[in-house]
């Protein structure tokens, strides 16, 4: 069974179905998983995401904030959800595919913009959020697992535009980098994206702030897609949807991609 896996912060799914019916039509993943929906799961566009082909939905939603939705054309069963850090936020939903392929969608904190926890309290929050992660996936090691989603942290000096930089800038600090590696290896997770394309500056996310976005380039790799060992061999054709970023009132992110061969 081969399938294509896509990640992507929608930023409002109600506000940007248009935007997701494109990216359903133009690259036609098998399995779609959104964070920030801010969307009551009731209110999700289901069926229109139905009528697009992919008949099947897990979610978890709140009304304006956070938000975690898998969109498949394959059947896939609700594997429930995890709160980090005690938050009471939809940040996590988990679905199996029939394969046994469990997917994880994340959607961690994304810190604020201080990057000091005694004066910035969302900081705290992501830190925390983090190792509860970490803990979870060394208490409960996950096999024929994929995760996936808006970790809200560029970990290479490669993945953002300006590493000196940025060192002090929320989601690229080095508190936060080895937050997200020991995360990484307590689930023993490998970067599928950067297992395929090892070199050079990659990002999925360009601020809102920056009036020419392309041009100016200042991105970050805040989009993530990791697997099991067990599986990870089995990934190939990873890809960051770079265009969607200039599509017509876009999210801040793009897509990123990658095909598994199980």
């Amino acid at each position: 069974m081969s399938f294509t896996l896509a990640t992507w912060n929608i930023n409002s799914v109600r506000l940007r179905e248009p935007l997701v019916l494109q990216f359903l039509a133009h690259s036609g993943p098998d399995v779609l998983c959104l964070q920030e929906c801010k969307s009551p799961v009731d209110k999700i566009p289901v069926e229109a995401f139905r009528a697009a082909g992919y008949g099947h939905m897990i979610a978890r939603g709140q009304k304006g904030y956070n938000g975690v939705a898998i969109l498949s054309k394959l059947p896939i069963e609700d594997r429930g959800d995890m709160d980090f850090a005690d938050l009471g936020h939809a940040r996590h939903v988990a679905g199996r595919l029939e394969n046994g392929v469990t997917i994880h969608n994340f959607y961690v904190p994304a810190g604020g913009d201080q990057p000091d926890r005694t004066i910035n309290e969302k900081f705290g929050q992501k830190l925390d959020y983090l190792t509860g992660m970490r803990d979870w996936f060394r208490e409960s090691a996950p096999e024929k697992a994929i995760l996936v989603g808006d970790l809200n942290i560029a970990p290479r000096e490669d993945d953002v535009w300006d590493h000196k930089k940025l060192l002090k800038v929320v989601s690229h600090t080095p508190v936060e980098v080895e937050a997200l590696a020991e995360t990484q290896e307590a689930g023993k997770w490998v970067d599928i994206t950067r297992q395929d394309i090892p070199q050079g500056n990659l990002y999925s996310w360009w601020s809102y702030r920056s009036p020419d976005w392309a041009a100016a380039d200042k991105g970050r790799r805040l989009d993530h897609v990791w697997a099991t060992p067990d599986i990870s061999n089995a990934a190939h054709s990873s890809a960051i949807l770079r265009e969607a970023r200039g599509w017509e009132k876009p999210s801040d992110h793009c897509p990123v991609l990658a095909t598994f061969d199980l």
